[in-house]
């Protein structure tokens, strides 16, 4: 966003950020203030927003903001999508942000804004169903508190690139708006984790689906196949090619396609699918293997692991 020219100056104790150093990456790197009302949703702002990859600090002061940003510059740094949570817990913190912001658009720092807020009535009640005083009432009421939130964040709000109104929307709905407004396609898909497991050795708690592939003969009982595992081509063709596994295969990841479809629908972006056989080596996974290469073929994120090979 673009800041019309002012009188403040960088404010000391703020590190200088190499113009040359910072160029190569700042294209690549998103800084990303979350603020707005208290009550108004930036906690589920910020939790949606981890779950996109973007690191999120909480009630930093704002002169701490530039070394992280210097982080993200830096090669090798794993930190590429910054998001600060500013909120009115310390009143000199917005006189202090601005002065950052000015120097973030001084030195070439790209960033953006996104204000969260909600109706008058609606943080009232919110406020009164979690039985909890506004930061900002002191000895007055909860409307007091509103009141003079307002008024210190009027400039932020002006400010803003996005703007949501949370007045109408539950976590739900408000998860779905942040999505739709800051992530791109590949961050919105859903993740999966095809895991492979031996039933003797228990189910997956963390498991949303699970199969049990028992039903397929055992290569273990093959001598030269015994040794290797669901991952070796030899183990993989023999499974596959058993009376049922391909029926099996084609049948399930078509049931679990509406499935996910729902789970995005409902903001659940994680899914644990659990492939069973006795060990954990054979069927289980070569079946796993395959459920990844079809799901992948269709467009969803997919990890492949088998947490009981090597066990005895």
């Amino acid at each position: 966003m673009t800041i019309e020219p002012d009188p403040l100056t960088v404010p000391q104790g703020i590190p200088a950020v190499d113009q040359a150093a910072h160029t190569p990456k700042a294209q690549f790197s998103e800084v990303l203030i979350v603020t707005g009302m208290s009550g108004a949703g930036r906690s589920r702002a910020a939790a949606v927003l981890e779950d996109l990859d973007w690191y999120v600090v909480d009630n930093l002061p704002p002169k701490m903001l530039m070394p992280l940003v210097g982080m993200m510059t830096h090669a090798g740094s794993s930190i590429y999508r910054l998001a600060a949570v500013v909120d009115v817990r310390g009143r000199e913190f917005f006189n202090d942000l601005y002065e950052v912001l000015q120097h973030f658009e001084t030195v070439g720092v790209s960033y953006r804004i996104m204000f969260l807020d909600a109706s008058d009535e609606v943080l009232v009640r919110r406020f009164e169903q979690v039985r909890r005083p506004h930061p900002l009432q002191a000895d007055g009421g909860i409307l007091d508190g509103i009141t003079v939130e307002r008024s210190l964040l009027t400039g932020l709000k002006s400010r803003a690139d996005f703007v949501i109104d949370t007045s109408e929307r539950n976590v739900h709905d408000l998860a779905r708006v942040v999505r739709s407004t800051i992530s791109d396609d590949h961050q919105d898909q859903l993740r999966i984790n095809v895991m492979s497991f031996g039933f003797k050795y228990g189910i997956p708690l963390d498991a949303d689906h699970v199969a049990d592939m028992r039903f397929l003969a055992n290569p273990f009982w093959i001598d030269e196949l015994r040794h290797l595992t669901g991952r070796d081509e030899p183990v993989s063709d023999y499974v596959l090619s058993l009376p049922g596994a391909q029926q099996f295969i084609e049948n399930y990841v078509k049931a679990l396609q509406p499935v996910f479809a729902g789970y995005l629908n409902e903001e659940k972006r994680f899914a644990t699918i659990a492939i069973g056989c006795t060990g954990g080596k054979h069927r289980s996974v070569a079946i796993s293997e395959e459920i990844g290469k079809r799901l992948r073929a269709l467009g969803f994120g997919v990890t492949v692991t088998a947490r009981d090979l090597g066990k005895e």
